[in-house]
């Protein structure tokens, strides 16, 4: 007759009421994590952001127009929807939206970064790094290159990463002020110290175009002959054709 090991059949009852209880109490501490109310709602924008938008405007989207976040129930939030609306501002790029252990509403900002001012016949507006359009803030200016002329679905993408280029360079970022599109697709730019135009072309082989202005720029101010210049030629990658 075979003998039961009551040993170790105690032993898996003992482990199987053990995970039964522990189950039990996750649950338990679930739902009674869920019914608490938010304690308070904290908006924080990612390091070097502008002010393109207040803690306050998205302090209200985050509690859904709420006059006090000690009214909303965790469990009756929908933090996808949340963040959509967050990012639905013109002025931010994403946003992540979570409700921390101790019943803080939390989200985390990051506002879109404009790498140009354009003025022309549409209207006045900002471009994005990434691109995208965004309006002028009624709270802070950006110190960007300001872009006249057409930009346009041909011509949008090479204008947006000649912009990138200039915006990730300091000493490009601090020295170009403005640009003109011409109807040939050629730029004209303008910079911040010295009168002279720059006749930069197309938006072609833009790298080594800028790479021979800087060795233009370094070599002219040394000897000092920078202010003789009426207009710098950067057309012809092999070299840089100045008038004077």
């Amino acid at each position: 007759m075979r003998k039961f090991n009551w040993t170790n059949i105690w032993q898996n009852v003992r482990l199987l009421l053990i995970l039964v209880g522990l189950c039990f109490l996750y649950s338990f501490t679930l739902q009674r994590n869920e019914a608490r109310k938010i304690t308070k709602s904290i908006v924080e924008f990612t390091k070097g952001d502008n002010g393109f938008v207040t803690r306050e405007a998205v302090n209200k989207l985050l509690i859904e127009n709420n006059q006090d976040a000690k009214t909303i129930r965790k469990d009756g939030l929908d933090l996808n929807k949340l963040e959509k609306s967050i990012s639905s501002n013109d002025m931010i790029e994403k946003s992540e939206v979570f409700v921390s252990i101790d019943g803080v509403l939390k989200a985390v900002v990051k506002q879109k970064t404009p790498i140009a001012r354009v003025n022309n016949e549409t209207g006045s507006f900002y471009i994005d790094y990434e691109g995208h359009t965004m309006p002028l803030s009624e709270i802070h200016a950006a110190r960007v290159p300001l872009v006249s002329g057409e930009i346009n679905a041909k011509n949008s993408k090479e204008i947006s990463k000649l912009l990138r280029f200039v915006y990730d360079d300091d000493f490009l970022k601090k020295n170009i002020i403005g640009m003109q599109i011409l109807p040939s697709g050629s730029l004209l730019m303008w910079n911040r110290n010295f009168d002279y135009t720059i006749e930069f072309g197309k938006t072609i082989n833009v790298e080594q175009k800028f790479n021979n202005y800087k060795a233009f720029f370094q070599k002219t101010v040394q000897d000092s002959s920078i202010n003789k210049y009426k207009s710098i030629n950067l057309k012809f990658t092999q070299q840089v054709v100045c008038t004077k």
